[in-house]
């Protein structure tokens, strides 16, 4: 009996000391919530603790850790600052060493032999026609040549090049109005529309004209209306961003007329002196071209007159780019002719014969295809480096 009551007693302790072991942690004091952090601190803590870095990707099929690549930002475009175009032409000169072939010294020599019987004259206009001086002007240049020789009796060289020089600038006729009309008038910018086939250098001799007018101090705003050819607005656009120029453009084969209108809009309100608009060479739809260069400039004449229209023809075409050009005037009102790769021909003398043909000066001539081989056309300046000559006092 004894037994039992103390195996009874050493269960009842064990109960008891159960008991307290799990009552006794509860009762335990709990700790209190942590204080809130404040501003001051958080700020400290991200001192301390420096910029986030992000962790690195995982590559999923070989589990390899991947580093992200580092951001490189893009540099700012450098604006460039032409230089004035005063004496442009005369420092192009050496690049119409073909042209100079057929006036400087194929003319000259033929003016230069003792005796100027009806043959030499037939190689002299045979001479300028091939140099694309058109039927019409060579025979006027040759009559009057053939008048002064005779009645002045010239043989030497200086003499007889100086007639040449006349008679060509004559046929020139220095009179016309090369100026380009590029000033704002009562705070609305001048408008210049550039039109021409595509393969005559439009889009890319567009840009140099910007460059003109920038060297010439004029601030410029461009509008990329050829819509119609793939990457014609991108052209456009970095030649823009090289004279610090906006360009503004469209969508792909959006309305070319919206975009022209967008961009005089623009240009109304940024203050600028001049909007250069290039337009389509050709079309990918079934509307004429000229149809739509007719619309182009009567939605853009909603806001203001066009100040100047330049036609842009390849040097290089010849007799055949009169016929593109004619077309060209009776849908625009052209008032001048950009002539562009002059420099890549013998042939000279397209100069007369797209004054002669369609009563428009040649404004500007391109003769390289650097970005600032355009120039202005001066009459006197042109015929000197034809005739490889530089007259006294001007400098190279």
């Amino acid at each position: 009996m004894a037994e039992y009551l103390v195996l009874a007693l050493v269960l009842l302790g064990v109960l008891i000391a159960g008991t307290v072991g799990l009552v006794v942690p509860r009762l335990r004091r709990r700790p209190e919530p942590p204080l809130p952090r404040t501003e001051v601190d958080t700020r400290a803590e991200e001192d301390l603790a420096g910029p986030p870095v992000e962790a690195p990707e995982s590559d999923l099929s070989t589990g390899v850790l991947v580093e992200p690549p580092p951001v490189i930002e893009a540099p700012a475009p450098t604006v460039e600052v032409p230089e004035p175009t005063a004496g442009r032409l005369v420092r192009l000169r050496s690049r119409l060493s073909r042209s100079q072939n057929v006036f400087g010294k194929g003319l000259l020599g033929l003016l230069a032999r003792d005796h100027l019987d009806e043959d030499v004259w037939e190689e002299i206009e045979d001479s300028l026609i091939t140099a694309d001086v058109g039927v019409d002007a060579t025979r006027d240049i040759v009559d009057s040549l053939r008048e002064r020789t005779r009645v002045l009796g010239t043989r030497s060289a200086g003499e007889l090049r100086a007639l040449l020089a006349a008679e060509l600038v004559n046929a020139l006729d220095p009179s016309m109005d090369r100026s380009l009309r590029t000033a704002p008038k009562d705070g609305v910018p001048a408008v210049v529309l550039v039109v021409g086939v595509n393969g005559a250098g439009k889009t890319t001799t567009c840009g140099k004209i910007a460059r003109v007018l920038v060297a010439d101090g004029r601030t410029v705003l461009l509008g990329a209306a050829d819509t119609f050819r793939a990457a014609a607005a991108d052209q456009l656009q970095t030649w823009g961003e090289r004279v610090g120029a906006e360009t503004v453009r469209g969508p792909e084969a959006a309305d070319p007329a919206s975009v022209a209108f967008d961009a005089v809009r623009r240009g109304i309100d940024t203050g600028v002196d001049t909007v250069l608009i290039d337009t389509a060479g050709r079309l990918q739809n079934k509307i004429g071209l000229m149809d739509e260069l007719g619309k182009v400039k009567r939605v853009v004449e909603k806001q203001g007159p066009i100040d100047e229209t330049l036609l842009i023809l390849d040097a290089t075409t010849g007799q055949n780019g009169l016929e593109q050009a004619r077309v060209f005037t009776e849908v625009v009102n052209v008032t001048g002719v950009v002539l562009t790769k002059l420099d890549g021909t013998a042939k000279g003398g397209i100069v007369i014969a797209v004054q002669r043909k369609l009563g428009i000066p040649v404004k500007l001539v391109g003769l390289g295809e650097g970005k600032d081989d355009l120039a202005p056309f001066d009459p006197a300046q042109f015929v000197d480096a034809l005739l490889g000559t530089e007259p006294a006092g001007r400098d190279a």
